[in-house]
């Protein structure tokens, strides 16, 4: 029986592989075949002269046009050609991995029924057909609207904005200008091919320069659509060209089963005085660390002596009050530096075992939910973790109305008037102890505060490995006064306050306090006129 199925199999393939095949050679037909006369005759016509000159002018125009079309289908080809060999290695390892165990293997089922190309076709329509492309769809409000990022061959102007995108730029990443360069390039083969040319009569051949603007958005379930807008034959003409790349099914890429039941996070937390936000910082985590996980170890990296008793007194109250004991406490008699503190933390880990970090700041505020986060996002050899932290902005600010301040827990929510997403911070990170060593650590000529996250993040960006940036529901910085020192270099004390201006409030808070007077005098007015009447 399974003899008859590896049989039925193998011919499959066999035909697959045949039509596959013969798709390329009519490809390479179509692109190598003549125009006929009747069209170059038509098209001779059609530019008004007889001349020598003329005709062989058009003829050069059509000898581009094919090449154009030709180079078009060339690059079809090889696509085409390595998603055949692809293919064929998946259908071989499957068929060697059924002949091993004489068992049908998980995800051939399909083959019983032989995919031919009309199905994949039919697919690629119906996406189409589902997205808004030809004509609108109802939405509920305009909040369900997906806007269009436009580009021209230098620039991309969009709403989305942060850290990583601005309201105009040129694209940064290599995938963002191949995606949109050759988008340009698959509508300049379009408008150049012999069936478009045919079509409409052009004086000559569509280049980049006759590109004006472009148009492109992206439904996440059906694909990105591009409007390109080319210049026409006079100053008033314009050519419109509406391309979509259609999004293929979901496919499986692994599925696997993770026990964090083993996974210690070793925290390391930096500290210089501020006893008062360390009780903070201590009570979160008796609560979430101790009471909920379990699994953690608390390294404090302390600069100076002044005050260390105070954090000596509440690690030990903890200790007597909830039995946990996995403290290390490190005194440094150094000037504060926060990458020098996270790298002794780090390398003061003696344990045999590879141990997952967690560099923290003592006005950080995390839930039972970020360390399975953390645990999860980060891979001795493969992934770090980057959380985007959610910034507070200043309580009495925001809650300016009410008599008393909401509770620290009640303030934890994740809405546009309560805070930001912290985009440009890369100090709250969990990555395996083997890894950061590896990577070199921290760079120990910066001093004081700020850049030495950027630095180690950066070195992460060009390694290897994975570097997971996402925002995290359960990562929260509490507000507190900035304060930034006059000894800070410029650039460290413009970085420091531009984050103080940021996490005070929004946009629109700063401006009512900007425009208090103006808002309580026409408030006045008000009253005076509904006194009046």
């Amino acid at each position: 029986m399974f003899k008859r199925w590896l049989l039925a199999m193998v011919v499959r393939v066999g035909f697959i592989l045949l039509g596959l095949f013969c798709s390329l050679s009519l490809l390479y037909l179509l692109a190598c075949k003549p125009v006929s006369h009747g069209s170059q005759q038509s098209l001779l016509w059609s530019g008004g002269t007889t001349s020598k000159e003329g005709y062989m002018a058009l003829l050069q125009e059509r000898e581009d046009s094919h090449r154009h079309y030709i180079n078009s289908l060339t690059k079809q080809i090889a696509q085409l050609k390595e998603a055949l060999q692809e293919r064929t290695q998946q259908l071989q390892e499957s068929l060697d991995k059924a002949k091993s165990k004489g068992i049908l293997p998980q995800g051939l089922e399909s083959l019983h029924k032989v995919p031919i190309q009309s199905d994949l076709k039919e697919f690629f329509r119906s996406q189409l057909d589902q997205a808004e492309v030809k004509s609108g769809l109802k939405l509920p409000s305009e909040y369900a609207v997906i806007t269009f990022d436009t580009f021209t061959l230098q620039r991309v102007y969009q709403l989305e904005t942060g850290l990583t995108r601005h309201p105009e730029e040129r694209p940064v990443r290599k995938d963002r200008r191949d995606e949109l360069i050759g988008t340009v390039e698959t509508g300049l083969h379009v408008l150049n091919g012999p069936q478009h040319m045919d079509n409409i009569r052009r004086k000559h051949t569509y280049s980049p320069s006759d590109f004006i603007e472009g148009l492109t958005r992206t439904e996440r379930d059906r694909g990105s659509i591009y409007e390109l807008t080319f210049k026409g034959d006079g100053p008033q003409d314009f050519t419109h060209l509406v391309l979509f790349r259609p999004f293929g099914p979901v496919m499986k890429v692994k599925s696997e089963s993770v026990d964090t039941r083993s996974m210690l996070i070793n925290i390391i937390v930096p500290l210089s005085k501020r006893p008062n936000t360390f009780r903070q910082f201590i009570n979160n985590f008796r609560e979430v660390c101790i009471k909920q996980d379990g699994r953690v170890h608390l390294t404090v990296v302390y600069f100076g002596r002044d005050q260390i008793d105070q954090v000596k007194s509440m690690l030990d109250q903890t200790t007597r009050e909830t039995h946990f004991r996995s403290f290390t406490l490190i005194q440094l008699n150094e000037e504060f530096s926060r990458g020098r503190g996270l790298e002794v933390g780090a390398r003061a880990w003696r344990r045999s075992h590879n141990v997952l970090l967690f560099f923290c700041d003592v006005d950080i505020h995390f839930t039972v939910d970020f360390l399975t986060s953390c645990r999860l996002n980060a891979e001795p050899g493969k992934k770090v973790y980057y959380p985007v932290l959610f910034s507070q902005y200043n309580p009495s600010i925001i809650y300016s109305n009410r008599t008393l301040l909401p509770s620290v827990q009640q303030q934890l929510v994740i809405r546009k008037e309560a805070g930001f997403w912290r985009d440009f911070g890369f100090g709250m990170t969990c990555q395996y102890r083997s890894d950061f060593i590896n990577i070199g650590g921290f760079d120990r000529n910066i001093k004081g505060w700020g850049l030495e996250d950027v630095h180690l993040y950066r070195k992460y960006l060009h390694s290897k490995l994975m570097v997971i940036r996402s925002p995290s529901r359960g990562l929260f910085h509490l507000w507190h006064e900035k304060t930034c020192a006059d000894e800070l270099p410029p650039d460290k004390y413009k970085m420091c306050m531009q984050t103080k201006a940021m996490s005070e409030a929004s946009h629109s808070q700063l401006g009512e306090l900007f425009f208090k007077p103006e808002i309580e005098a026409h408030l006045n007015s008000l009253k005076q006129r509904s006194r009046k009447t």
